[in-house]
């Protein structure tokens, strides 16, 4: 495998890579997001940045200065973190599961003057807005209360386009903040050469991620195994992406799958048991579309994988990593098995990810 960090070059914005590159080589008509039944293409995606980063820099926002963002997956999440990152701000996707008191710390460890929220979870940043000195302007998508700025009217009157800032490889890209398991949250900080390093060591390597694909992630955008799976792999190679703002309930996933039909779907052990519980899920739900299907973190058990692969037909990685490292690398995947409703035969390939073994299965194309 290459080494893809001995060719970046050293004028490098992330956010020129991954978005606008789409545009200036004729993709900008080729699907980028599905979301809640509206499509959005790489066209749509470079024209929603464009305006939120204009409309950063007219709230005073500067460069390596930090915006936090409390957001469902959304199409707003995607323009709201490309959009900072083009400026040479520095975008910092929160977990919305957290309590006020951790969106305190995480204000005024970051010094964020900016928080962009959904309007379900912006009360929280507002009980603790008093305590944090550095927020300045809480943007809302969705209906903004006294005090709070619409995200809508916010960039509706922006340009469309936007010269991306002089960055370098090596400048900070985004923050994400650890679990906090070892202490209090860490904010893990990763450079603009980061997701390209990952994307081609892990995406393009091991998932043979490619601009047909069509991605499906459990693992919201906020953690670094979501924000990979669901943004800036597709984003690297010109791929879609399905985004559900919704709780990962398993009739709920079983149902997107069905709907958007992916070819890549990622999810943890946890989530995959819980699928395999869901009643006549076979009969019910065409899972045909999926070609790889990852897990993250902890083992998952051998029936788990066996059953999964007999009614996808598809093949399971097992991806471990953290957000110190951006993204996962892939480490093993689950034992052969005959899949249910697909070619009988599979052949497995065998290759490196950075310094650890990885086994990737690939499943042949679906019998019909």
């Amino acid at each position: 495998m290459r080494n893809v960090g001995a060719v970046i070059p050293r004028d490098l914005n992330a956010a020129h890579w991954f978005v606008d590159r789409h545009v200036e080589e004729g993709r900008d008509d080729r699907l980028a997001i599905i979301h809640e039944g509206r499509h959005f293409t790489y066209g749509d995606v470079h024209a929603g940045v464009n305006r939120l980063g204009s409309a950063l820099r007219r709230l005073g926002v500067r460069r390596e200065q930090r915006v936090v963002l409390l957001l469902h997956d959304s199409p707003e999440f995607v323009w709201s973190f490309w959009g900072a990152l083009k400026i040479g701000a520095v975008p910092v996707p929160i977990n919305t599961l957290l309590k006020p008191r951790d969106y305190e710390y995480i204000l005024r460890d970051s010094r964020a003057a900016v928080v962009i929220a959904s309007e379900p979870l912006v009360a929280a940043i507002e009980e603790v807005r008093p305590r944090s000195p550095d927020l300045t302007h809480v943007v809302v998508a969705g209906r903004p209360a006294a005090g709070q700025l619409a995200y809508a009217e916010l960039v509706g009157a922006e340009s469309a386009e936007l010269q991306p800032a002089v960055t370098t490889k090596d400048d900070v890209a985004f923050w994400q903040y650890t679990s906090g398991t070892t202490g209090m949250p860490k904010a893990a900080v990763h450079l603009h050469h980061d997701m390209l390093v990952c994307c081609e060591a892990f995406g393009r390597h091991v998932l043979e991620i490619g601009p047909e694909d069509r991605t499906f992630s459990v693992a919201k955008l906020f953690f670094a195994y979501g924000l990979g799976n669901a943004l800036y792999f597709p984003f690297h190679v010109g791929a879609s992406t399905v985004l559900y703002p919704g709780r990962p309930e398993p009739a709920k996933v079983f149902e997107v799958i069905t709907r958007e039909r992916p070819t890549l779907f990622y999810a943890v052990p946890t989530a995959y048991a819980a699928m395999l519980q869901v009643p006549d899920a076979e009969r019910l739900y065409d899972l045909r579309s999926v070609r790889v299907c990852t897990r993250r973190e902890s083992r998952c058990p051998r029936r788990s994988t066996s059953a999964g692969s007999r009614s996808s037909g598809s093949r399971f990685s097992t991806a471990s990593g953290q957000p110190r490292c951006a993204t996962p690398s892939s480490r093993t995947a689950a034992a052969r098995c005959a899949p249910a409703r697909a070619a009988p035969w599979c052949r497995a390939t065998r290759r490196s990810s950075w310094t650890t073994r990885a086994t990737k299965w690939r499943s042949a194309r679906w019998a019909t």
